[in-house]
């Protein structure tokens, strides 16, 4: 149920929210320049290798989306207002929003600078209704100048789809017991990490639906698409049971990897130098979904089975960008390996966070090279977590299809 609709029906069990800050850099520009409101405005370079961060509401009809080519979103709205950011004031109403939601419950996990889960659940911190609080939490994001969707649910896939159902200033609640009525006749691609070339291989399969995967035996699937096979059927069913982690845990994490290992070993330098970049895109994801930032990049090589080689080198400053640590992993590939030497798994990972995890901060340089990719490592993240990991590739990737193992993933 959505918006007003809603009735405040007692609320039984697990009540998941995910708190989505609606075109969250646009908005804010058009709180700062009241002369935009009502007009397209688009976050990103116009340059000619430029990307879209953001666009307002007023610019979507015309097509214009995240990720998008400058030169393409200014053909289609060729008088939309560009501006290329300002992340400071952007992290400055991202804070004021957690403190939000962190006012209302301490279960508050923040996955990206516009995006949150939160547990308000029934008796662990308040006998509230959920709805009422997910409805204070609109007004006073609202009281901020900004706007925000939110999805109800029992856990963090149903709050998450739920989420994207009605924007913007959405309030959609899938209450406990209708999970199944609410995800059924959704579309497979409506499951986030569900992509193209997993979308086309479901529907091969005569799986159309969100009812058609929660319908599938779980072990059928893992035969197709491994370990990810079950998961799939167990969300589509509404079952996943993950918790929100409390914005202020402790986190142990010392470092974040990634490994990946290969049909048949790697002997050129073109093949291992695009296995490196992809591993560091890899790693990249995971920084910026951790809110962390390094400044130790370590490659790892294993050329035989029980041989292993590993390089570091410090950075100049701690980064969550692939395009910044990527070429220095690349860099100690010469102190690893000899030409024609076989390689059989490549790493990456990055370290040294200092004494605590920072959060997620963006643009921590001015260098605007590392303006625009980082926004567009951002950008393709977002993509990917709508739309599935394959939703993108770059060059490198498709070199090395068919090539790849399962994943080995080395996060600690």
């Amino acid at each position: 149920m959505a918006g007003d609709s809603i009735r405040l029906i007692p609320w039984q069990g697990r009540a998941i929210g995910l708190m989505d800050l609606d075109a969250f850099f646009a908005s804010v520009e058009q709180l700062d320049h009241p002369e935009w409101r009502g007009k397209p405005v688009i976050v990103g370079s116009p340059s000619k290798r430029g990307v879209v961060s953001t666009a307002s509401y007023e610019a979507r009809p015309y097509g214009v989306h995240s990720a998008m080519p400058a030169m393409i979103a200014k053909r289609l709205c060729p008088h939309a207002i560009w501006t290329q950011g300002h992340f400071s004031r952007y992290r400055e109403l991202s804070a004021a929003v957690m403190d939000i939601l962190v006012n209302e419950t301490p279960l508050v996990e923040q996955v990206s600078i516009d995006e949150a889960f939160f547990d308000v659940s029934p008796g662990r911190y308040s006998n509230e209704s959920p709805l009422r609080i997910c409805q204070r939490i609109q007004r006073r994001v609202a009281e901020l100048g900004i706007t925000c969707s939110i999805g109800l649910g029992t856990s963090k896939t149903v709050a998450k789809i739920a989420s994207e159902r009605e924007k913007p200033r959405g309030l959609t609640a899938v209450f406990p017991g209708t999970e199944r009525d609410f995800l059924d006749p959704l579309p497979v691609r409506a499951l986030s990490g569900i992509g193209g070339s997993s979308e086309q291989t479901l529907h091969e399969l005569g799986i159309r639906t969100l009812g058609d995967l929660a319908g599938q035996d779980p072990d059928e699937m893992e035969s197709i698409f491994g370990v990810a096979g079950p998961r799939m059927v167990m969300r589509a069913r509404g079952e996943e049971s993950s918790v929100v982690r409390a914005i202020d845990a402790p986190d142990e994490t010392k470092s974040v990897s990634h490994e990946r290992t290969f049909t048949s070993d790697l002997t050129e330098v073109e093949d291992i130098r695009a296995a490196i970049g992809h591993v560091s895109e890899l790693v990249g994801m995971r920084l910026r979904r951790k809110g962390l930032v390094g400044s130790q990049v370590t490659l790892k090589l294993k050329f035989e089975a029980m041989k292993v080689h590993t390089a570091q080198r410090q950075l100049g400053q701690a980064t969550d960008d692939e395009h910044v640590f990527g070429p220095i992993a690349q860099d100690l590939l010469g102190d690893l390996w000899a030409p024609g030497t076989p390689v059989r798994l490549v790493g990456v990972g990055v370290s040294d966070f200092g004494e605590r995890p920072t959060q997620l901060s963006l643009f921590e340089t001015e260098d605007p090279d590392h303006v625009k990719t980082r926004a567009l490592a951002a950008a393709t993240d977002k993509l990917r977590e709508r739309f599935g990991a394959d939703a993108i590739a770059y060059g490198r990737d498709l070199r090395l299809r068919g090539r790849l193992s399962r994943s080995k993933r080395d996060e600690r």
